[in-house]
């Protein structure tokens, strides 16, 4: 009885369509022509570019209050992509921009989330150690200070938990071309901008707004 059921079953799903599973578009990444990365969808209607400091609250801020809708629905629906732009305001932002930019496309969705989501505490071990060790840090070329700074906020840290090896991070922070290349970046967007976080939605410019502004500009352009 059993068996006679179970062919037309078989033959019923051979003949089934296959449907491709849908694209986990949150933590698909390319890298852009100047460095940064496109989160999702490169073919999303909506093409949303954030000028970011990872040191400054109102960015972590914004992270966190968008997180839900922006990177759970409209990059999650394929509607939307976001392109990170580091606009760098200081030495622990450019550490944690070097970080980034060195992480590669499969990590850095993880690692930019990671360091939003931990702001508050690597910020405050960065003051704790850089008012002990601030002088003595000003001694070392850059790379060892890089490589300290890293260390004493715990970024290296979060760098690993998001994926990227000790190696990989100790070979960022010694080439000074990703520090040239961020701070040639990051000088270009502080012509451009008044301030971060700041962002483009297809292009045009939009500055000065939080999430509660920014969501419905996006649903008009086509985010879903």
């Amino acid at each position: 009885m059993i068996k006679k059921r179970l062919f037309p079953l078989l033959a019923l799903l051979a003949a089934a369509p296959l449907v491709a599973a849908p694209r986990a578009w949150v933590s698909v990444a390319a890298t852009a022509p100047k460095g940064s990365y496109v989160i999702g969808n490169p073919a999303a209607r909506v093409k949303l570019v954030e000028y970011a400091s990872y040191t400054c609250p109102h960015c972590g801020h914004f992270a966190r209050e968008s997180a839900a809708v922006l990177k759970g629905k409209m990059i999650a629906s394929g509607s939307l992509s976001l392109e990170v732009r580091s606009a760098v305001h200081d030495r622990y932002d450019l550490v944690a921009a070097m970080l980034a930019r060195c992480s590669g496309p499969a990590i850095f969705p993880r690692l930019h989330d990671a360091l939003f989501a931990g702001q508050e505490q690597w910020l405050q071990r960065a003051q704790d150690f850089d008012s002990s060790n601030g002088q003595r840090l000003g001694m070392y070329a850059a790379a060892a200070q890089y490589r300290a700074m890293a260390q004493g906020a715990g970024l290296d840290a979060i760098a690993r938990n998001a994926g990227m090896t000790q190696a990989a991070i100790d070979q960022c922070l010694a080439d000074p071309k990703v520090a040239e290349a961020v701070v040639e970046r990051a000088n270009a967007i502080s012509d451009k901008i008044a301030g971060t976080p700041a962002f483009e939605i297809n292009g045009k410019l939009v500055q000065g707004i939080d999430w509660a502004k920014l969501e419905p500009m996006l649903r008009a352009a086509g985010a879903k």
